[in-house]
């Protein structure tokens, strides 16, 4: 799947946003190296803020640069597919060491957003937008 990682000890966590879903593990001693879908992760989210966004989590724990992360994600858009990774970068971080919960709940790192689209209801033009009114 990912060259250089095959047999090596890891930690995975899975998060999900929206439509999307990312399957993301971390491995310990690494070299700093952050994958996603095959793609160096600026490559792959290239929109200002994403970055910081995903690596939050590392950061927070003080872990940035000390462990490879590979991503596979998938469906919805760019927002749902970048909050996905870094909720499960953080509940990867859990599984690697439960110590780090504490500080990485509080930063809202574990915190799953559960907000999803609206079904559509009959008679409106989206869930709530209704037609416009005419009197004549």
């Amino acid at each position: 799947m990912f060259e250089g990682f095959e047999g090596k000890q890891y930690y995975e966590g899975i998060g999900r946003r929206k439509r999307s879903s990312a399957r993301v593990r971390i491995y310990p001693q690494g070299s700093g190296a952050f994958i996603v879908n095959g793609k160096e992760v600026k490559e792959y989210f290239p929109r200002f803020g994403d970055y910081e966004t995903l690596v939050g989590p590392l950061e927070d724990s003080s872990l940035k640069g000390q462990m490879d992360v590979t991503v596979l994600v998938e469906g919805g858009g760019i927002t749902g597919q970048t909050s996905a990774v870094r909720l499960g970068l953080a509940r990867a971080l859990v599984k690697y060491d439960e110590e780090l919960r504490p500080q990485l709940r509080s930063e809202g790192h574990l915190t799953r957003d559960p907000r999803i689209k609206e079904r559509k209801k009959p008679g409106l033009k989206r869930a709530r937008k209704a037609p416009t009114y005419t009197k004549r």
